[in-house]
């Protein structure tokens, strides 16, 4: 609706926008040669003198320059307008009847055959003076089609019939050529201006395109924000409810503990004891849960801090599987290790990365089925770092769902069918993990033939690829010996 708009209240069938476009810089042009248009008269005046008196000539020289300085002063008068107000049918009106006028001037050079006798050269005479003239002014009028039209055809007709009338075969050729001469230049102006046109779409089309990315700049700038406070938001919540939420969770898990340990005397309903042990493993598994929750939270916000020292890979990875063993033989899961020769230690986070390879241990045993097999591995990486690799024989994972698994809360279709579902908060937090530890976290799984995680250090963390301290004595001693 708004582009048809534009088009009814065009004069040049696009947009008004356009219109004010193209008679601006009609405007600009006819200023521009304020100065080179009375030049080329007054050059064309003293060619002409040689063949009518000068006082013709100089008269018709005033006469035209005086309609040129009219149309300046109107493309000035519409330079200062506001455009707000600009409507584009009056000045085209405007335009062109002083272009009209300005024609007419320049026509009457066909009046210097009245003054002289010499009427053969004098029409070839006129005949280049008018084919300067359309030139000229087909190029200062380009972006205004009627304009030149109403500039050029009073001096091409007026001295086309002249021609005509003064008869002779030479006469007949230059009139033909002169209305040539107007065709051809009239045709050249309107597809100057077709290309004028075209520069003025493709430069709204641009202007537009940069509006609409900064408009979407700022959508996202805003979004962004909206994101961060409430990022900001969620971990402030966080932050201020786990006090909260772990204080009753332990209370509950150590009431619960009392009750299924029969500390204060026996239960007389074997019922009761039961369902103590189902509060603990309940409690376990929400207070765990909200653990993971404020990990993942203080990793977003950047307030995750590595309490970094020297930490042996192997024994951390020993103690895990010591803790997921009792699990893997309820399952019936052969749990095998292979741990590398003579690895040195790691500076790291001993917390943060039991906790990975915990997640990872626990995450094999959890979807591994009856009597398979999960493989704890702790090696040096091919880089000369270190790395835990944890191999499992389970369903694996599609290939279209890796994705999904990777990322905060969530959950393959193999974890919605299980009984033991999880928030999908593990291997998020693993990643993040690793990437403080400046390592590389990866996952590669087939459907039928199993999972594999590997989890890498890079060798800049190896105490060994560590450059050694050296005291301020010891270097003393050095510089000493190498004197």
């Amino acid at each position: 609706m708004f582009d048809a708009r534009q088009r009814l209240t065009s004069t040049s069938g696009t947009r008004a926008s356009f219109d004010f476009e193209l008679l601006d810089e009609y405007a600009s042009s006819r200023i521009s040669g304020v100065l080179a248009l009375p030049a080329i008269l007054l050059i064309l005046a003293l060619f002409a003198s040689l063949w009518v008196p000068v006082l013709a000539a100089a008269a018709w020289v005033v006469l035209v320059i005086a309609a040129n300085t009219a149309v300046v002063l109107l493309c000035r008068q519409f330079k200062r307008s506001d455009p707000q107000k600009f409507n584009a049918g009056q000045w085209t009106t405007r335009f062109v009847a002083a272009e009209l006028a300005y024609g007419v001037a320049w026509s009457l050079l066909s009046l210097f055959t009245l003054t002289t006798q010499d009427a053969q050269n004098l029409s070839v005479a006129m005949f280049a003076m008018v084919l300067v003239g359309v030139a000229a002014n087909a190029v200062s009028t380009r972006t205004l089609p009627s304009a030149t039209l109403m500039s050029t055809l009073p001096a091409t007709l007026t001295v086309g019939i002249n021609l005509i009338v003064s008869g002779g075969t030479l006469n007949y050729a230059l009139a033909a050529v002169t209305l040539g001469g107007e065709i051809f230049f009239v045709y050249l102006a309107k597809q100057l201006h077709t290309s004028d046109l075209e520069t003025v779409k493709h430069q709204a089309e641009k202007d537009a395109l940069i509006y609409e990315l900064e408009e979407a700049r700022h959508m996202s700038d805003e979004a962004r924000r909206h994101a961060e406070q409430a990022n900001i938001a969620k971990s402030q919540f966080l932050a201020t409810m786990s006090h909260e939420l772990r204080t009753p969770l332990n209370a509950i898990i150590g009431f619960s503990e009392v009750l299924q340990s029969e500390l204060l005397g026996p239960l007389n309903v074997p019922q009761y004891k039961e369902y103590a042990g189902d509060i603990h493993r309940s409690g376990q598994h929400l207070l765990n849960l909200i653990n993971e929750l404020l990990d993942l939270s203080r990793i977003e916000a950047g307030k995750y801090e590595l309490n970094e020292e020297a930490v042996s890979l192997i024994d951390i990875a020993e103690d895990c599987r010591r803790m997921m063993e009792i699990r893997a033989k309820s399952k019936g899961i052969d749990l095998v290790v292979s741990y590398g020769n003579n690895l040195p230690k790691l500076w790291g986070d001993e917390r943060a990365i039991r906790q990975v390879v915990l997640n990872l241990l626990s995450n094999a045993i959890k979807f591994t089925p009856q009597s398979g097999k999960v493989q704890l591995i702790v090696t040096r990486s091919g880089d000369g770092g270190q790395m835990v690799s944890v191999r499992d024989n389970g369903p694996g994972i599609p290939e279209d769902e890796i994705e999904t698994v990777l990322s905060s809360f969530g959950q393959g279709s193999l974890a919605q069918k299980t009984a033991e579902q999880g928030a999908g908060l593990g291997l998020p937090i693993v990643q993040k993990i690793m990437e403080l530890h400046q390592g590389r976290f990866d996952l590669f799984s087939k459907l039928r033939f199993g999972t594999e995680v590997i989890a890498t250090f890079p060798r800049a963390r190896v105490m060994d690829a560590l450059a050694p301290v050296v005291e301020k004595k010891e270097r003393l001693q050095i510089y000493s010996e190498a004197r």
